[in-house]
């Protein structure tokens, strides 16, 4: 190993001592959306097609009686963007803690990003 490898290692060794619970959690959310080919939600435009990859935070049926929709925040340990099913009031798999990789339009509401009817696919964990 040489010195700038050893000093690599003892920089990683002592960033996890020292970085709380929620800054791990959101280093690896952001390893592994980069190894599923997403983009980190934070440099995502509205109006841009994307694909984020990250973990549902929160799924919520909203039963407003001109549109019902199922909404879930996605986490991806740089952004929350909320995905939001037009008409759906339950998906199989869509439940917070499932891992997730959603492609579509980026859009802001109430200054939320936000992608309408996301294509997703369901992560293996």
């Amino acid at each position: 190993m040489t010195t700038d490898e050893g000093r690599m290692s003892l920089r990683r060794m002592l960033r996890r001592w020292t970085s709380s619970e929620a800054e791990i959690e959101a280093g690896e959310l952001r390893r592994l959306s980069a190894l599923a080919g997403g983009r980190a939600a934070r440099y995502c435009l509205p109006g841009e097609v994307v694909r984020i990859s990250g973990r549902l935070r929160t799924v919520v049926y909203n039963p407003r009686s001109n549109r019902p929709t199922l909404e879930a925040d996605l986490y991806d340990g740089s952004d929350v963007v909320t995905l939001i099913w037009l008409g759906r009031r339950r998906i199989a798999g869509i439940e917070p803690g499932r891992q997730i990789t959603a492609r579509g339009r980026l859009a802001l509401l109430d200054d939320r990003k936000v992608i309408y009817n996301p294509y997703y696919e369901l992560q293996l964990t």
